[in-house]
């Protein structure tokens, strides 16, 4: 006979374990946005040139994403505690590594470390915060904090590394890992279960190295897209992916004892949530990308002022995270995902009429709001619906879907602003405009900032102006095609998982 639901609620006990486990959450995204604003220092100092700069910070994204589904069921195997705990370790080693790399390379092979190190810590994260809350209410909830603790790293990191860098050198930045992983070591045996699924075999290399095949060319193939846009070499990357990822369904249909078990997509729900997960963070991402740009080479702000700019979007998805779940105590899950889909549509609707920053960061505020309650229920879903046993899977399945769906989003939607720029500019260079600096400024619109520099005030004026009007056309598509994508996905979610409930 199942305990009565008051047995499995929380005490205090868990809610300050959960204190612990948002430490890693917060630094997951904060490591990023920090390492954006190093970026030039860092160049500066160790004379990194450009594709090294992308290396920089692109190989740790690529190890992250293509080692996720492997420590999830690592952790499974060997315990969720012991997971978090080798890999904060490693990530704390591999942090002070990198504050004092010597050159360019050697920060390059320390940054791929720390994204194996790193993609321990949510899987680990989210799988302990479903196991210590076992009432369904309190796990939405709990969930909904790693959510908003994410969003809160990408509001904070601005702060903190501007600050840093203006006060010490770029290595500073990548030491902020370190008292928090000391701490996540010392409270974290104290106050986290071990959890572990005794009856799970051998983890399969084979499988492993298979998984690891599937997502990074493909997240490789996907962000050279968004960079540089159509070519054989991306293209090959992401069909090679797709191929990788094929036998490896196919492998583990085959094995007794699977690295992910893909009886889980079968759950209710589970296959749901995966995807309105992956699709929300798809316009999430390329919505963020797009603004990104349109902050600092329309709007003419620096990287600082323009991460400042995009604090208050980040606060949206927290609190759409943090009131979510509560609002799922007494409304359906799905009915939640729903209205917060439509309601990011509005905010795409906004966005669609961006031509300066209040109205764009209306509309991103919306957007973000709308989209937290997704992220939140929809991976409180994921792991709610999978066995005990299995959330370690189920939480790198939530980590991983994100990931493959933000490139993606900066892919595509990045693509569809490209191309409306080129179209627009390809008649639109001023006259007496030089040939190379004219073929820059077609390009894209840091090309047309670059060339501007080097032209008269006149004649640069006029070329920044018509960059900046083609960009935002091709801006206000991509919003316009995402407003359209989430007012669908309200539709299918809100009729897909109307009957599904928390923990089922």
């Amino acid at each position: 006979m199942a305990p009565p639901q008051s047995a499995c609620r929380a005490g205090p006990r868990e809610w300050l374990g959960l204190a612990v486990l948002a430490l890693p959450a917060v630094l997951a995204s904060l490591e990023l946005t920090v390492t954006h604003l190093a970026l030039p220092t860092i160049s500066e100092d160790l004379g990194a040139q450009g594709a090294q700069r992308l290396w920089i910070v692109d190989i740790y994204a690529f190890l992250l994403a293509g080692s996720l589904i492997t420590m999830g069921t690592l952790g499974d195997r060997i315990g969720r505690r012991r997971l978090l705990l080798i890999g904060a370790g490693a990530y704390g080693v591999t942090s002070v590594l990198a504050a004092y790399a010597p050159t360019v390379e050697a920060l390059i092979a320390i940054r791929a470390l720390m994204g194996v190190a790193g993609s321990t810590l949510m899987p680990s994260v989210l799988s302990l915060a479903a196991t210590m809350f076992g009432d369904p209410r309190q796990r939405m909830v709990a969930v909904g904090v790693i959510v908003a603790s994410v969003s809160g790293g990408t509001a904070v990191g601005p702060l903190v590394g501007g600050w840093l860098l203006e006060r010490l050198w770029w290595g500073s930045v990548f030491l902020l890992g370190v008292p928090v992983m000391l701490l996540l070591a010392v409270a974290g045996p104290l106050l986290l279960p071990e959890r572990r699924d005794p009856h799970a075999g051998r983890l399969d290399v084979a499988s492993a190295t298979l998984s690891m095949a599937a997502v990074l060319p493909a997240v490789y193939g996907l962000k050279r897209l968004a960079a540089d846009g159509p070519g054989w070499l991306p293209v090959l990357s992401v069909g090679a992916g797709l191929v990788f990822a094929a036998v490896f369904v196919h492998r583990q249909l085959t094995m007794a004892h699977p690295l992910i078990d893909l009886r889980l997509f079968t759950g209710p729900g589970f296959s749901a949530a995966a995807v309105t997960l992956a699709l929300g963070i798809f316009v999430l991402w390329g919505a963020n990308y797009a603004t990104a740009q349109y902050l600092q080479l329309v709007c003419g702000l620096s990287p600082l002022e323009a991460g400042l700019w995009t604090a208050p979007s980040a606060a949206g998805v927290i609190a759409g995270s943090l009131l979510a779940p509560r609002i799922a105590g007494r409304i359906a899950p799905g009915t939640v995902i729903g209205a917060g889909l439509a309601l990011a549509a509005v905010g795409f609707g906004v966005l669609t009429q961006a031509g300066g920053l209040a109205v764009l960061v209306t509309g991103s505020v919306i957007v973000s709001a709308g989209l937290g309650p997704m992220m939140a229920l929809a991976t409180g879903l994921i792991i709610g619906a999978a066995p005990p046993e299995k959330t370690g899977a189920a939480a790198a399945i939530s980590s991983t879907a994100p990931q493959l769906g933000g490139a993606l989003g900066i892919a595509v939607l990045g693509s569809v602003i490209t191309t409306v720029y080129r179209s627009e500019m390809s008649g639109a260079v001023p006259t007496g405009v030089p040939g190379e600096a004219a073929s820059a400024a077609r390009h894209d619109l840091g090309g047309a900032v670059t060339a501007s520099t080097r032209l008269p005030e006149g004649l640069a004026t006029e070329l920044l102006g018509a960059g900046r009007e083609a960009f935002t056309q091709g801006f206000h598509l991509s919003a316009a095609i995402s407003a359209a994508l989430m007012g669908f996905l309200a539709f299918l979610v809100a009729r897909l998982l109307r009957h599904v409930q928390a923990g089922t």
